[in-house]
């Protein structure tokens, strides 16, 4: 995993808990920001494994019945299949949960750590005008009525691509990627249509320029 890909997912998951005022933030308060969100993924891997063990138990369940509960062939075909959809989900939830502990390890570094903070000061101080750039690419919508992890997707990439160097097909890549990770079925198409019309825009913008 990049430590840049990390730390936007940590700011992703750590926007929410920043103050409203950016003039508020202190360097301290951001590190405890950034501590809240890797406990919230500890706590992440721990649910996930006991969710895990539950299907995994309604799997045996299912697979028992099916050989002593059953009066005809077509409900224990039906519960095994329950049965094997049940296993389906529990080794995906494993893989999962497996994947966290390398995110919490990596989280800790100070690259990754620092790339984050920066992040978080910089969509809070810029917000206002970021929020300005996604409302006029949107159409016939309005960023307040999207979930708010859709917002901060927006406003993270933005940021990159407007105060922080970051190439505009890189910011949105890790978006969309972000997207899939932590939006709605087909958040990461939405949030790729905004950000090609913000790109159109300052393309737009320097023309005239």
């Amino acid at each position: 995993m990049q430590a840049r890909r990390i730390a936007r997912e940590l700011a992703l998951l750590s926007i929410a808990q920043l103050p409203a005022k950016p003039d508020r933030l202190q360097a301290q308060q951001l590190q405890d920001v950034v501590l809240a969100a890797i406990r919230t993924l500890t706590t992440e891997v721990h649910d996930t494994l006991e969710t895990a063990a539950a299907e995994l138990n309604r799997s045996s369940d299912r697979l028992l019945s099916s050989e002593t509960r059953t009066t005809d062939v077509q409900s224990a075909k039906a519960m095994i299949r329950e049965a094997m959809d049940l296993t389906q989900t529990a080794v995906n939830r494993l893989g999962s949960a497996l994947e966290l502990p390398e995110f919490i390890q990596l989280a800790n570094q100070k690259e990754v750590r620092a790339y984050t903070i920066e992040l978080l000061t910089q969509v809070k101080a810029h917000q206002a005008e970021v929020d300005r750039t996604i409302e006029q690419a949107m159409v016939d919508w309005q960023l307040r009525r999207l979930a708010r992890i859709d917002q901060d997707i927006l406003r993270i990439a933005v940021t990159e691509m407007s105060f922080l160097g970051v190439p505009q097909q890189v910011a949105i890549n890790e978006a969309v990627e972000l997207a899939k990770r932590y939006s709605g079925e087909d958040g990461y198409r939405f949030i790729n249509g905004v950000l090609r019309r913000v790109v159109e825009q300052y393309k737009s913008e320097s023309s005239v320029t």
